[in-house]
């Protein structure tokens, strides 16, 4: 049968003219791998490898065969170029894919720059994605009821497309590179119970992680082939694992249980921009209580308490504080858990600032600035930096406010974009300064 609409791997939706500073972008790439035992490795790899993420399975393993070549078309933003060269570089030297650029139409893999508008048009809840054995967008609304574009049906890659925004911010337009092209040369799936990985529907993670390297490394080791059965790749891999992560040989595994689908579906319908406010807080509450039936105490408890406090915000502020806070004591409680910590630091700050805290805001956001630079997060460094801004002047530091405002701009340029959203987001933050109320200056 064709592949479906959920059978597509993509990353969920969500002009550099200026008078503001320049953009800021990320330095030498900093990929963190944290322990991981060998058995829980193997078990995510086999997940990850033989299915897709709408439940159906895969028969055979699959990746390209031999050196891949990449290819850019449509109307690319500036900043993809030097995001692809990031990219591809990190590729060849952290999970040793034979993997370069070309302009040659025969490229293995096309990535083609198009608008929001004609992405949405053929899969409305994807801000990017990847199809097996076509070349263009155009292509793809009749390839999609053809068993060529069904991922099941494939022995061998050979040809693949990306297809991302040309007129989203250029950390959106990178995200998109590095998820879809990861999918493209590996792993299909996506996994909530993976806490470093962009395998991953919650979208913690930006760019790819040394844990995803080294899922990508194990799909190109040449031991594997493509058309392997799952009981052949099983066989193969305890050699190949040990062989690149030497250190998870004599690791306990933790075999964080299965998520179920109907955790999976409560968890997109909260995320989703398509329901109604009321029903994505339900889905939210939904998702906690399962996690609590099932006895879980790793991320996916703490994520469902970030986003149900995310929804439940707008309408019961102390209740969503009260979630910020119990996610935030789960997620203290490993360093794999370091970037989702973070991500609720930026609301417990903004609570502390709006309360007139502003040597506590300070202290919590220096805190967690290195681990959200580390992981190359621009939107959430900008973030911060305003929020620590308004921290800064509530405690009397006026002069520190001003440089750090100054230089949250530079990131904003990279990860909002557009000016209007990035005032969009000053004038947000700067409301819940106590001061700025009143002083009358919002």
């Amino acid at each position: 049968m064709p592949g479906t609409t959920s059978d597509m791997p993509s990353r969920a939706a969500a002009a550099f003219d200026s008078d503001l500073p320049p953009m800021r972008v990320f330095a030498a790439p900093q990929p963190t791998q944290f322990p991981i035992a060998n058995a829980d490795l193997q078990r995510d790899f086999v997940d990850l490898s033989f299915m897709l993420e709408s439940g159906r399975t895969l028969p055979v393993f699959t990746r390209f065969e031999g050196p891949i070549t990449v290819r850019v078309t449509g109307n690319p933003p500036p900043t993809l170029a030097s995001d692809l060269n990031r990219l591809l570089f990190r590729l060849r030297n952290e999970a040793g894919i034979d993997i370069t650029q070309t302009a040659a139409p025969t490229a293995n893999v096309t990535i083609e720059a198009v608008s929001r508008a004609e992405i949405r048009s053929h899969l409305p809840q994807a801000a990017c994605f990847v199809v097996p054995n076509i070349s263009r967008l155009s292509e793809f609304r009749l390839a999609r009821r053809s068993p060529r574009t069904d991922w099941a049906r494939l022995t061998v890659r050979e040809r693949m497309a990306v297809f991302v925004p040309n007129d989203a911010s250029p950390q959106e337009v990178r995200d998109c590179l590095h998820e879809e092209m990861a999918q493209a040369l590996g792993p299909l799936n996506d996994l909530y119970r993976l806490p470093q990985s962009v395998f991953n529907d919650d979208n913690v993670h930006a760019v790819l992680t040394g844990y995803d390297m080294m899922i990508l490394r194990a799909t190109y080791a040449p031991d594997l082939r493509s058309g392997m059965s799952r009981a052949q790749v099983e066989s193969r891999l305890p050699a190949i694992l040990a062989r690149i992560n030497p250190a998870g040989q004599g690791l306990g595994p933790r075999y964080d249980g299965q998520t179920p689908r109907e955790w999976i579906a409560a968890m997109q319908t909260a995320l989703g921009v398509g329901a109604p406010p009321g029903a994505r807080r339900t889905a939210a509450t939904r998702t906690l209580e399962i996690a609590r039936t099932l006895g879980w105490q790793d991320h996916r408890l703490g994520f469902a308490h970030y986003i149900l406090g995310r929804l439940v915000l707008p309408v019961d502020p102390a209740e969503a504080v009260a979630h910020f806070q119990t996610a935030d004591r789960i997620f203290a409680q490993r360093p794999e858990y370091a970037l989702h910590r973070a991500m609720v630091a930026s609301q417990l700050a903004a609570y502390m600032v709006a309360q007139g805290r502003g040597p506590e805001a300070v202290d919590m956001i220096g805190l967690h600035l290195p681990v959200v630079i580390s992981h190359e997060n621009a939107a959430l460094v900008a973030t911060l930096n305003m929020l620590r801004a308004e921290a800064l002047e509530l405690a009397g530091r006026g002069v520190e406010a001003q440089a750090v405002r100054l230089d949250s701009l530079g990131w904003a340029r990279y990860g909002f974009g557009a000016d209007g959203a990035i005032r969009a987001k000053l004038r947000e933050i700067s409301a819940l300064n106590p001061l700025n109320r009143r002083n009358g200056r919002i």
